[in-house]
């Protein structure tokens, strides 16, 4: 137990772990109170000690797996930095990786979710906006500098869909989806860096 947590900070920080996995690897419908608290090791009843509602443990979860997906790009763009390139195509290589298309539940929470945010509560889809900002975020400091922050959110937008499209597609066509986007995003900002 790390010093200064109770038990209580402690089960709560599991929830939230095992709703992160879960939002990703069967979205909304796989936050089960019931399913979590049971994967947790804890009590359905202990829930309501936790979490107002079911909306406030999606937010945490959301919230969760967006920082874990930044840290982890983050630290996969550093290695990747090691054997050459630019920071951006070191980002797009580790984000558009054919091992994306399969780790749903370590995978990007924005790509998971995007299509079902038309019908969640205002509070989750604040959430959704925090999380989309923060990519576009991570993206605009991996552009050249002068980039404008439109740039950011047009390759952002064209990162997650294309893993959308190659989880839909699945197998070669998948695979070979990401090898184009990946080819086209580099291409159009490696030109850019030269003027």
């Amino acid at each position: 137990m790390l010093k200064g947590q109770s038990r209580k900070e402690l089960s709560h920080a599991r929830i939230v772990d095992v709703a992160s996995k879960a939002i990703r690897r069967a979205g909304y419908r796989g936050i089960g109170v019931a399913d979590i608290m049971k994967e947790a090791g804890l009590t359905h009843g202990g829930f309501y000690a936790h979490f107002d509602s079911r909306d406030a443990l999606v937010v945490e979860a959301m919230a969760k797996a967006g920082q874990e997906n930044i840290a982890s790009l983050l630290q996969a763009t550093e290695r990747r930095l090691t054997q050459g390139g630019t920071r951006f195509q070191a980002l797009v290589e580790t984000y558009l990786n054919a091992a994306h298309i399969e780790r749903m539940e370590d995978g990007c929470v924005i790509a998971a979710l995007s299509s079902e945010m038309t019908r969640q509560e205002d509070v989750v889809r604040e959430e959704a906006r925090r999380r989309v900002d923060a990519m576009v975020a991570l993206v605009h400091s991996a552009l050249p500098d002068g980039s404008e922050e439109s740039e950011a959110a047009v390759v952002t937008a064209t990162m997650v869909g294309a893993l959308q499209l190659a989880r839909t597609l699945g197998g070669k066509a998948g695979s070979a989806l990401l090898v184009q986007t990946r080819q086209a995003l580099i291409g159009r900002h490696q030109h850019s860096t030269h003027h």
